[in-house]
């Protein structure tokens, strides 16, 4: 896979990622895009510097009671509840179409125990073709009473020391904000061998009926996203760029090649576009031509020029 952008412009969008060759520094976020088949046919995936699989875990899930979604001032709540087919139907049903695209494709996994992680791990190493796995540690450790791994800088760094030890794959760890502090959180996983940080994941919020005083969302609580959450996850990405070395991936409200620089500018080596795209399934595609304007009229030659740029 070639990682320069194929158009004609005068700004080299093209970036490595621990090891991660990417044409430009805009992917789909985990959960928005699924399995890139919905999408296909409406946008084009090429033009994009990679994809990030909807969570696969090791059995298939149902997801939670609906309600799922509630639609939230500049946002939205989600309490999908990981709803996927499983590990080895992902692999053989999911896989042959991801394989033949011509992007990056990252898989996202999840599990309840620290062994579910690495058994799902490596059984992704034999896999060729898988740019990197990102380790979606928000989810209850059932072995610790249901706190998240998240939520823990020791839970996290065995999470992210399981899998290093038994995948070939670049590891990126996505870091929960429902935090005290999320860079000690990202110091530990850095240490514990991941190779790049993607943030943040959802906020919890809910939302309530207040004519029949009940909870909107089936699970009570959900993940809130979209433009709302941006002002947050832009000063957790400043915060852990000065507090560990490895890339930074930002997500969270990103909807326009602005949103998409002020990441860069902050510290992160590459943006995900996860909400914008159920408003605008070619988003992600029309941040990758703002960036390249951006970088134009700008006189800017390279994307790495922008990274951690900011002027305090």
């Amino acid at each position: 896979m070639h990682a320069k952008f194929a158009g004609n412009t005068s700004v080299d969008l093209s970036i490595e990622i621990a090891g991660m060759a990417l044409r430009n520094p805009v992917l789909l976020a985990s959960g928005t895009c699924n399995y890139g088949q919905e999408l296909q046919e409406i946008t084009d995936l090429s033009q994009l510097g990679g994809i990030v699989t909807k969570t696969i875990t090791p059995q298939p899930r149902a997801g939670n009671r609906p309600q799922r979604i509630v639609e939230t001032p500049a946002g939205m709540l989600n309490s999908i509840g990981l709803q996927n087919p499983g590990l080895e139907d992902f692999v053989e049903n999911k896989w042959p179409f991801l394989e033949s695209l011509d992007t990056q494709i990252v898989v996202n996994i999840a599990g309840h125990t620290i062994e579910e992680f690495a058994d799902m791990a490596a059984r992704l190493d034999d896999i060729e073709g898988i740019a990197a796995l990102e380790v979606n540690i928000s989810c209850p450790n059932v072995k610790a009473g249901g706190a998240n791994f998240a939520n823990s800088p020791s839970a996290s760094a065995e999470v992210i020391g399981a899998v290093r030890r038994v995948t070939q794959h670049p590891v990126i760890a996505k870091l929960s904000p429902n935090v005290t502090d999320i860079a000690e959180i990202a110091r530990a996983a850095e240490e514990a061998g991941a190779d790049a940080l993607s943030l943040i994941n959802t906020l919890v919020g809910m939302a309530i009926d207040v004519k029949n005083r009940r909870p909107l969302l089936g699970n009570i609580t959900g993940g809130l996203s979209g433009p709302a959450i941006k002002p947050v996850a832009l000063a957790m990405i400043w915060k852990v760029a000065q507090a560990v070395r490895i890339p930074l991936i930002g997500l969270g409200g990103i909807c326009t090649a602005q949103d998409a620089v002020e990441f860069l500018v902050a510290g992160a080596s590459a943006v995900q576009v996860g909400t914008a795209s159920f408003v605008n399934p070619n988003a992600g595609v029309e941040i990758v031509e703002g960036i390249r304007r951006y970088g134009d009229e700008c006189g800017i030659q390279h994307i790495g020029q922008l990274i951690g740029s900011l002027q305090t």
